[in-house]
């Protein structure tokens, strides 16, 4: 499970219990206009908001950060050659032919000592 929708949780029951712990009743003939003294409550919650605003911020952005590799190199294929192999030349198959009694001419193959076909070169 991640942390993430923990940390939300969190974070908005630590907001929902600082508001209704600090804040503070109505009181008649106090506040701005009645007692200057009130505003240093006001300031107080004003730091206390953006405090928690910080934390909660820094708690909700992830901290890993993933980086796509770069993109492969484009493949290179040679220019396409047309045409039998080198070694399908008159004088290959005469060679292959008197070298090997098993030489199959249509494959290019002949069947060694052991039993298994070769590649005549």
């Amino acid at each position: 499970m991640s942390k993430t929708p923990f940390k939300a949780i969190a974070a908005a029951a630590l907001i929902g219990v600082a508001a209704l712990a600090l804040s503070a009743p109505a009181e008649a003939g106090h506040g701005y206009y009645g007692d200057h003294d009130g505003g240093g409550n006001a300031l107080g919650a004003g730091l206390l908001g953006f405090g928690i605003g910080a934390i909660v911020g820094t708690a909700l952005t992830p901290q890993t950060v993933y980086v796509a590799p770069p993109p492969p190199p484009p493949a290179y294929y040679g220019p396409a050659a047309y045409g039998p192999a080198p070694a399908w030349t008159p004088e290959w198959y005469t060679y292959c032919a008197q070298r090997y009694r098993s030489f199959n001419p249509h494959t290019g193959y002949f069947i060694g000592y052991d039993g298994l076909p070769y590649f005549c070169q």
